[in-house]
């Protein structure tokens, strides 16, 4: 049986640490979906299709790696696309207790499908979207905080 796992997240914008995180899991998993969450409450600088892009872009050679979208539930994803995993990475002890709580939300929904935690590498430990967003709002240069096959100045914020 193919182990398909779901990266889920808003991705605005996609960092190296999850770009990361990605690589290091096509160890562990035959495919990996990289799920963009469309929430309608929640306001994007980035467009949904432009975060698909960039996505797009970073493993344009990566064939085990597709890049969707979707909204509702993660594990209601997950049994849709015959994932078996949810894919998380941990920066710190406040994204793992985070975490925790949604993968045990996740596990009461759905036993079937687990959450699977990868740590990020120490130099990434600082780096969330919410910090880059905002040196690109502020027109300062996140070109170091995103992975080198983006050029941030393709991309405008283009927001949902």
């Amino acid at each position: 049986m193919k182990k398909i796992a779901v990266f889920p997240g808003s991705f605005d914008p996609f960092t190296i640490g999850h770009e990361a995180i990605v690589r290091r899991a096509l160890n562990l998993f035959d495919e990996i979906i990289i799920a963009v969450g469309a929430n309608a409450l929640k306001k994007s600088y980035y467009s949904l299709e432009t975060r698909k892009a960039m996505i797009s872009t970073i493993f344009r050679d990566e064939p085990r790696i597709k890049v969707d979208h979707y909204e509702g539930l993660t594990v209601d994803y997950c049994r849709k696309h015959g994932a078996k995993y949810i894919l998380r990475g941990l920066r710190t002890a406040a994204d793992f207790e985070f975490e925790r709580a949604i993968a045990q939300v996740n596990r009461a929904m759905a036993y079937d499908i687990e959450s699977v935690f990868l740590l990020t590498v120490p130099e990434h430990t600082p780096i969330n979207s919410t910090i880059v967003r905002d040196i690109i709002r502020s027109g300062g240069d996140a070109s170091k905080f995103v992975p080198s096959s983006i050029n941030l100045r393709d991309y405008k914020g283009d927001g949902d």
